[in-house]
């Protein structure tokens, strides 16, 4: 253990010997306990030392590596017809003067600053002038693309600070849209980024003089040199609120100095980082996927991104492909259910993408068919598959991370096995708390099993040492004595040509205690049947056994998701059991689809 301790040591300590550091760390790299029964469950890393997050992503490209006229993003509108690219020394410009605003309206270190954007350059800026003054940033995740509807977002703003209670927002400062201009298409620092500003026509913008402030009008004011604060390495970066898939959101603690190393040091080694690269990662920037891997980890490398505003079947399913083309990306990371909304459209609008070298998957466990279609028609056959997992790696675990699967009884199972997946010691970025309540902290990842970190996810270990991760735990049903989860199932159903995405969960049974009670979205051109029905049992009685056949299977349209894109089996759970109560709601994207499944509900015994 000694010798595993130094080796981590010397490892992180020589990749940060690549970034900047005002002071440098003193006594161990990392400092931890996670045994609940000894004492507080604690994380340090690099205690000591002290570095800003955005001058490293943009001040030490600029100056020290002289990437200044790089482009940083290529954005791409919600309209095809909207576009810009912004350069490393522009976006630096752009960081510098918002941050100055920041400290106009009283923003210092330690702050906390909410964002609401859509996906556009000014959410980029944003985030890096919080880090450039030690503001905490917390990123609203509203999925605003909504392809050809408006979306009022000032007004939903609005509404939403009426809730504030005691502590009042103090300022609001207000984006106008984008819109394209002759002037996107230039690379020079002359390029005029952001380009000018699309009227919004019939549109009576509600506004309060005390709070709201627009961001062209102090940005004109506001100077471009702004020097960074300096910051402990343990400081908070950002604190981001989590989809809560399984109820209420947490909001997650990252802290700068290991969040910059391990980000970094992943995307450029994961995705096979080359200065050439364009790459483009699909994720909402309010996930912690776009935080790390279309945010921080490329900046870090100094890579071009494709910055993507729209929805991949606006105005058509060929979205994603053309915009592939259009900027010859290289490296493509995306989530299942984008390949799977894609897959259902068939192979035909997959046009091109001669370009793309390496393909990503992140968010959720892929299923085979998913991965199958993404390798063979995404990819060509040619482009090797890098399913990621980054606790929210399959098959191994990534540099510093020492997974163990546990019985239920809390004992580590060696070689071939399947159970909880825990870590038995942290990584440099792993999250430090649950913001405001450290209880739930504790309680969440560490009280089960003490002296591990739980990620709450069932894993199995092949013959051959790799991790297969099967699903949330809570996604595992006991039938009749068997326990079996509900991942093998969808993919089972998966696997007959007319479904498009499917959901498996838990419904009582008197006699075998718990049955299976499946959500089937189909693809185009196919109808539901009691046909269809048949064949889908028979297909899992035949891929797993008649254990695992389902006793119900719904049609859905749609299925209940969060603003990331995870499916949201708690309430499938509740609507398989026609329960009203759904509880928490507050992360789900689109309401409306719950009523359109309780009114389709298979009726059950």
């Amino acid at each position: 253990m000694f010798l595993l301790l130094i080796l981590y040591t010397e490892f992180w300590g020589k990749i940060a010997k690549e970034f900047y550091w005002k002071t440098p760390y003193t006594g161990n790299f990392m400092d931890y306990n996670f045994d609940l029964t000894r004492a507080k469950i604690y994380i340090r890393c690099m205690q000591g030392a002290t570095t800003n997050m955005c001058y490293n992503v943009l001040d030490r490209n600029v100056n020290e590596k002289k990437l200044g006229d790089k482009i940083a993003f290529y954005w791409e509108g919600n309209k095809p017809e909207d576009y810009a690219r912004i350069t490393y020394k522009e976006l630096l410009q752009q960081v510098c003067k918002f941050a100055n605003v920041l400290r106009a309206q009283g923003i210092k270190k330690g702050d906390h600053v909410a964002i609401y954007m859509p996906m556009i350059i000014e959410l980029i800026v944003a985030m890096l002038a919080c880090a450039r003054v030690g503001a905490v940033h917390s990123i609203v995740s509203g999925s605003h693309a909504k392809g050809d509807k408006f979306i009022k977002l000032k007004e939903i703003t609005d509404e939403a600070l009426k809730l504030h209670g005691e502590n009042p927002v103090k300022k609001c400062i207000v984006v106008k849209h984008l819109k394209a201009t002759k002037e996107n298409d230039k690379t020079s620092t002359q390029s005029n980024l952001p380009p000018a500003k699309r009227a919004c026509l019939k549109l009576q913008i509600p506004w309060n003089e005390e709070v709201d402030v627009w961001w062209h009008e102090v940005m004109k004011e506001a100077g471009e040199e702004c020097e960074p604060e300096w910051c402990s390495a343990e400081d908070p970066l950002f604190i981001l609120y989590t989809s809560g898939s399984t109820g209420k959101p947490k909001g997650v603690k990252h802290t700068i100095g290991g969040y910059l190393l391990y980000t970094a040091t992943t995307f450029k080694y994961v995705f096979d980082y080359q200065p050439s690269d364009v790459y483009w990662c699909t994720a909402d920037v309010g996930w912690i996927t776009g935080h790390s891997y279309l945010t921080y980890g490329p900046l870090a490398n100094g890579a071009t991104s494709v910055l993507f505003e729209g929805v991949p079947t606006y105005p058509d399913v060929s979205r994603f492909w053309e915009i592939i083309d259009k900027y010859l990306v290289t490296k493509f990371y995306t989530a299942p259910t984008a390949i799977r909304l894609l897959m259902k459209y068939g192979d035909e609008p997959v046009k091109s993408r001669k370009s793309l070298k390496i393909l990503g998957t992140v968010g959720e466990p892929i299923n085979p068919e998913a991965w199958l279609w993404y390798y063979n028609v995404v990819g060509d056959r040619r482009c090797p598959i890098m399913d990621t997992y980054w606790q929210t790696e399959t098959t191994l675990p990534f540099f510093s991370v020492v997974p163990a699967i546990l019985s239920e009884s809390g004992e580590e199972l060696e070689g071939e096995a399947e159970g909880y997946l825990v870590f038995k010691k942290p990584w440099p970025s792993i999250m430090r708390e649950v913001y405001g309540s450290y209880e739930r902290f504790e309680s969440s990842y560490f009280k089960r099993f003490p002296g591990y970190f739980v990620t709450g996810d069932g894993c199995k270990r092949d013959k051959d040492g790799y991790y297969w991760i099967t699903g949330r735990i809570d996604d595992m049903l006991n039938i009749s004595g068997h326990l079996l989860s509900t991942a093998e199932v969808e993919s089972a159903i998966m696997e007959h040509l007319a479904v498009a995405e499917v959901a498996a969960v838990s419904h009582p049974h008197p006699v075998k205690g718990e049955s299976l009670y499946c959500f089937v979205t189909l693809k185009d051109g196919h109808e539901f049947t009691d046909e269809l029905v048949t064949e889908l049992k028979n297909q899992v009685r035949k891929k797993i056994g008649p254990i695992a056949a389902p006793d119900y299977i719904q049609i859905a349209a749609q299925l209940p998701k969060t603003r990331s894109g995870k499916i949201m089996r708690r309430l499938l759970r509740k609507i398989a059991r026609n329960e009203r109560d759904l509880g928490n709601t507050s992360t789900l994207a689109d309401e409306s689809v719950l009523e359109a499944l309780f009114k389709n509900r298979v009726e059950t015994i």
